[in-house]
């Protein structure tokens, strides 16, 4: 599936809460992801982009995120009150930058720093939703494998009544940025990214998760945690994953991943333009 699932016909239209002003913190699983992000964001990215290499799996892409906001936020707070000189602003941005330990994040506590946080980075994709070397920006991130084995099979953490699975990514900023993409020339799919910690290998994996996640277009390893930190201080998340391989039996040899990054950095010039504009 090349289309988007929706069209978004006025592309200057704003997101409540969304300042095109404000910065962005990018977060990539490695160094690879955030290097192609790079290349495609250009020179002047620091003007309005952080992007940070958090480490793979859900707790490291969750604990890099709230750092990096708490580091950013905690310095622009003090520059706001002029307890802060630029510089020490700047030592304290280049921490969250380099994912190093900080304060952990407060629930409730709405960052000052970010408008915006997004989740990128390469990805499975399910055969016939999201082919091998397009792009997917998520509608939504589920941790599609955070409940309880049963007798009657698996059930989520939402139908065990301990929290939720789900994280809504930003309607609105999704649905432009699918639409910059498709303007652009490049094939771009919505729905649902799943977040496992261990990747799919098999196809009666594959099967099950599309049972639990009938939407599911794309696999990640950290998409529900970025979303989760962004979400503890009431920040919008986006994911956004070039595809490398099909969801399914593994088969390194059919892996593309070089054709997932320069989708990757394809994306993020566009995504520049979309944040500036």
């Amino acid at each position: 599936m090349n289309t988007t699932k929706r069209t978004f016909s006025d592309t200057n239209a704003s997101t409540p809460g969304f300042c095109t002003s404000s910065r962005v913190l990018i977060v990539t699983a490695v160094d690879a992801e955030k290097e192609a992000i790079l290349r495609g964001l250009g020179e002047d990215a620091a003007a309005r982009f952080d992007v940070i290499a958090a480490g793979v799996g859900p707790a490291s892409a969750a604990a890099g995120t709230a750092a990096a906001i708490a580091f950013a936020s905690a310095a622009a707070r003090e520059l706001a009150h002029g307890t802060a000189a630029p510089e020490e602003r700047d030592a304290a941005q280049a921490s969250a930058a380099s994912s190093g330990p900080g304060p952990a994040a407060g629930t409730g506590i709405r960052s000052t720093a970010y408008g915006l946080v997004i989740s990128a980075g390469i990805g499975g994709g399910f055969p016939g939703r999201a082919d091998v070397g397009s792009l997917v920006v998520a509608d939504a991130m589920i941790a599609a494998d955070l409940g309880s084995q049963t007798p009657d099979g698996f059930l989520s953490v939402d139908e065990l009544g301990f929290g939720s699975s789900r994280v809504a990514a930003d309607a609105v900023l999704a649905a432009r940025l699918r639409h910059e993409l498709q303007r652009a020339g490049l094939a771009v799919s919505g729905g649902t990214a799943v977040t496992v910690s261990t990747a799919t290998g098999t196809a009666q994996t594959a099967a099950e998760l599309l049972r639990r996640v009938p939407d599911a277009v794309a696999e990640g390893m950290e998409g529900f945690g970025v979303a989760t930190a962004a979400q503890q201080f009431g920040l919008p998340v986006l994911e956004l994953r070039g595809i490398s391989n099909a969801v399914g039996p593994r088969d390194r040899d059919a892996w593309r991943i070089k054709d997932a990054l320069d989708a990757l950095q394809a994306a993020s010039s566009i995504l520049r333009e979309v944040m500036t504009s």
